[in-house]
């Protein structure tokens, strides 16, 4: 282009032009005869006041990419500006692209201009349904840190963030210029911020308009950066040089970095642009300024439909555009606006960065079960959930360090919420000096520590949107920070779910930690639920809470939700060390309801059903059980662990309960208590849709705490084992389950107890020692136990057992009964489809496989239990076979029945080698 001042003046115009019809207009939009009440929308909703600066920005930035083809984002912080960037992503023919009506002609101006903050068409303020919008605009604050998170592993890419002044004065903002001592230069791209003076906010003045030129640069000097102020009659000159300068100060710092330089506290710039209010509005109107004033910061003279005067001078102020000097109804726009804008492939509106799916890949996650736990017995082990989290984000993070596109935030809690295993790979991001007492720091670290959850919940949104992985880690009660932001990018998500333009996002995820219930020391203001039921409180099914109660439950809690994709997940721990529960295979198989029976601690055909939903909580219903059934062994109880919960769904095309076949695990018609983690509420509400809800007796955080021991924080509460206790024989007593007499003299003692416990607490300042040492008791129950299969000689008879899912790898549990079982004189088979041979001996694909002149005794399987009836069909086609055998964790009711059915002997529950042994011993 000739003069490109000119052409980015002519640009700005036609820009605010289109600005101002999307406020005003609903016919007559080039103006092609005098203006009437009925061409002005009969509700007028827009911001004019910082439109101006935004055109301004955007034209001058149209320049920059073409000139040095650089891959840029462009993040609008006054969110409530929109109608500006509209008038630019459909001017670079952007908007166009995905919404077809948006053509660069007359008919294409018509349809966004009257669509703008019209019902079912476009949005008031910056939304997901607008392409190249990576920032809800609703609420102000998130921009900057947004755009850092934007940038982050994308060393090519600069994000341009317009700041109103504003925002500028909001707490998120004020925290988030410290972004950039979290980033280096060799490995990220860049954020060039600009702070746009205007003036005012919606009725009085900015703070950051009226302090000096030498208190902004002092500010933002010690902030870090280095400050460029862009203002006066020759700012079109002004802005084109000192964007070009900025540009070439950011290549210098990026070229030293990449270059291996010693580059401590990179001081990138910024830029202060000061233009007025409603820039090129009314000057005055009835004798008051317009521009430069509160009264051009929305809709500049608003009874425009029914007052003559305001609407003769609208005209006058859409004419002074000239905007027929600029767009030809035959013609279009002219060659000097066309020439501004960049080629296709780098429109700034079409950056491949905001559209996820565009460079969208998974990540490559551990294999869970070299990294599971084994259970001989429930409970006997110690289990620390957030140790676990830590080995496996560790992996994560080994695994994709070619790809680069996973990153932890935690607010300085990744030591205290016992992640810290990650920093054997990996260290926190900081580039600014450091010190020799340091503890895992590095400029290119991939943890993001800052003590601010809105930028870290900024920068998870930026990377995420951006085609990336993130987890953000945070005690309990402080999620609450942040609420407000993930409230907000619920509202995105719904809707970018909705554009199949915007590709695959990957899910943004939570863990919350250090939670209200091992809060005691620190006191009653860390112990808060209430995020959680926030968010299940929401009418979204792509919301999922998970509370894992051990580390094999948390192992499949993070490989579920990691491997999610355009959902919002919440992973509730403790970091304390509590009993190891259930295996892999178990844990695994309560992920397709999110829920499933315990059967260690049930008993079939329950009278009541005892429900735990977190890990604590879990804890204290399987202490109560333990207690009731060893006082009141005449009650059968069923035990049903809660790992994941949804919120509500709003779903048109099919129904999507919260907790997916409650009935089924419930009951129909049993009484069910329930010990929630949270506040009550939040349960009791998704109960009140089951069938019967009055049956349901609901425990949970009802806001009493304080500086205290562990378990009194559940007796404050009422969900200590012994207040279960109470509830379960109560219950039975008006069941008729349990005799009155009996349930009185035990609830008598439960009672007591707990008027001994804060004598004994204020006494010794801990909880008492058979508290803290409990251990379940209570044993796995088997189908057959040794007496059974000793009695019908299981083992004692066979030579040969079929292992189905016997693997050739000698760490696999599979493995290591086999060859156990061969070093006892069995001849042990393999059914695997995927291996050739182990233990020397052949495999076969599946049983039908193995020759028929082979006397197969006992088929062990090694499989989940939905996966069980398959093998055992194969079992009655191939004949002559009497027992099965499943191994620890694995029982259904199915099985069970399938056995019955077809005269099968059927261990189930029961590891073969732990059954041999035990045979073994008692005959010694």
């Amino acid at each position: 282009m000739k003069d490109p001042i000119q052409s980015i003046q002519k640009y700005v115009r036609a820009a605010n032009y289109l600005t101002a019809t999307q406020i005003y207009l609903q016919n007559n939009f080039l103006l092609r005869r005098p203006l009437i009440a009925g061409d002005i929308k009969p509700r007028l909703f827009g911001h004019w006041g910082t439109c101006p600066g935004i055109n301004f920005v955007y034209a001058n930035l149209n320049y920059l990419v073409k000139k040095h083809r650089q891959s840029t984002v462009f993040v609008l912080g006054p969110g409530h500006g929109f109608p500006a960037l509209q008038a630019n992503l459909f001017l670079e023919g952007t908007l166009g692209k995905y919404y077809k009506e948006a053509t660069l002609d007359e008919r294409g101006i018509a349809y966004v201009s009257k669509q703008f903050s019209w019902p079912y068409g476009f949005s008031s303020h910056s939304s997901p349904e607008a392409p190249g919008l990576i920032l809800e605009g609703g609420e102000l604050g998130y921009s900057l840190s947004t755009a850092f998170g934007a940038v982050l592993d994308n060393p090519d890419l600069l994000a341009v963030c317009i700041i109103g002044d504003g925002e500028a004065e909001s707490g998120p903002l004020a925290s988030s210029w410290h972004i950039n001592k979290l980033f280096d230069p060799a490995t990220n791209g860049a954020v060039l911020p600009i702070l746009h003076l205007n003036g005012y906010k919606i009725s009085g003045p900015s703070i950051f308009a009226r302090m000096s030129d030498k208190e902004l640069s002092s500010l933002f000097t010690g902030y870090g950066y280095e400050p460029f102020f862009v203002r006066g009659e020759d700012v079109y000159e002004e802005m084109i040089m000192t964007l070009e300068k900025c540009y070439e100060k950011i290549r210098k710092i990026q070229q030293n970095a990449r270059k291996q330089k010693s580059v401590f506290a990179p001081r990138f710039p910024m830029i202060i642009l000061d233009t007025p209010k409603g820039w090129t509005t009314v000057k005055e109107f009835r004798g008051k300024k317009i521009e430069g004033t509160i009264l051009s910061h929305q809709v500049v003279m608003p009874n425009v439909r029914g007052d003559e005067q305001e609407l003769e001078t609208l005209e006058q102020w859409l004419k002074s555009y000239h905007f027929e000097e600029l767009f030809d109804k035959e013609q279009g726009f002219t060659k000097d606006i066309l020439d501004l804008i960049p080629s296709d492939a780098m429109r700034i509106g079409d950056n491949r960065h905001v559209f996820s799916g565009k460079v969208y890949k998974d990540l490559a996650l551990p294999n869970a079960q070299a990294l599971a736990k084994e259970v001989d017995e429930p409970g006997k082990h110690q289990s620390n959930s957030m140790r676990m989290a830590g080995v496996y984000l560790r992996e994560v993070f080994a695994r994709n360090e070619k790809q680069k596109n996973f990153r932890l935030l935690s607010p300085d809690e990744t030591y205290s919420n016992r992640l810290d295993d990650i920093f054997s790979v990996t260290k926190r991001a900081f580039v600014w000096p450091d010190h020799p007492l340091d503890l895992d720091i590095s400029r290119n670290g991939r943890v993001m520590e800052m003590l601010s959850e809105h930028n870290l919940h900024g920068l998870a949104q930026g990377y995420i949107l951006t085609g990336r992985h993130a987890v953000f880690a945070t005690y309990e009660a402080f999620a609450q920070i942040f609420s407000s932001m993930a409230h907000q990018y619920v509202k995105f998500l719904k809707v970018t779910r909705q554009m199949p333009w915007r590709g695959t996002v990957a899910s943004i995820n939570y863990i919350l930690s250090s939670t209200a219930w091992r809060q005691e020391h620190n006191g009653y203001s860390h112990q808060n639920p209430s995020f959680i039921s926030g968010m299940l409180e929401k009418n979204n099914c792509f919301i999922k809470v998970y509370f894992p109660a051990d580390e094999n439950s948390m192992l499949v809690s993070l490989e579920e939700v990691l491997s999610s994709k355009n959902q919002m997940n919440t992973i509730v721990a403790g970091k304390s060390p509590e009993p190891r529960w259930i295996s892999l295979a178990e844990a695994k198989a309560l992920q397709k309801d999110g829920l499933g029976i315990w059967h260690f601690a049930s008993d079939k055909n329950p009278d009541i059903v005892v429900v735990g939903i977190g890990d604590y909580m879990t804890k204290e219903c399987l202490a109560a059980i333990d207690m009731v059934k060893s006082e009141a062994p005449e009650i059968r109880i069923r035990f049903v662990n809660v790992m994941r919960i949804s919120a509500r769904c709003t779903c048109t095309d099919a129904y999507h309960p919260q907790i997916p076949n409650a009935e089924k695990y419930f009951t129909n018609d049993k009484p069910v208590i329930v010990n929630f983690h949270g506040y009550p509420e939040a349960i009791k509400s998704i109960l009140f849709d089951m069938e019967n809800p009055k049956r349901f007796s609901v425990h949970g955080y009802t806001e009493h705490g304080g500086t205290t021991t562990p378990f009194d924080m559940q007796v404050r509460n009422s969900t200590s084992r012994y207040h279960i206790a109470a509830d379960i024989v109560s219950t039975m007593a008006q069941q008729n389950v349990l005799k009155k007499t009996k349930a009185a003299k035990l609830i008598k003692r439960y009672t007591a107890v707990l008027a001994n416990h804060l004598s004994y607490i204020t006494e010794h300042g801990a909880d008492p020692v058979d508290i803290e040492n409990w251990q379940w008791k209570k044993r796995t129950p088997h189908t057959f136990d040794t007496d059974e299969i000793a009695k019908l000689n299981l083992l004692k008879e066979s030579k040969i057992i079929a292992i189905v899912g016997l693997s050739d790898k000698k760490e696999r549990p599979s493995y290591k009964v086999a060859s156990y079982l061969k070093s006892k004189g069995f001849r042990v088979i393999p059914v695997n489809p995927n291996v050739k041979s182990s233990l020397g001996e052949k495999a076969y694909p599946n049983l039908l496989a193995i020759p028929k002149t082979m006397q197969i005794d006992i088929v062990d399987i090694f499989r989940q239990p939905d996966e069980v009836i398959p093998h055992m069909k194969e079992v009655i086609e191939r004949g002559n076979i009497k027992t099965v055998w499943l191994q620890d964790g694995v029982s259904s009711e199915e099985t069970e029945e399938f056995a019955r059915d077809f005269g099968l002997a059927l261990v189930s529950n029961f590891c073969i080698r732990h059954a041999y042994e035990r045979l073994q011993s008692a005959q010694l």
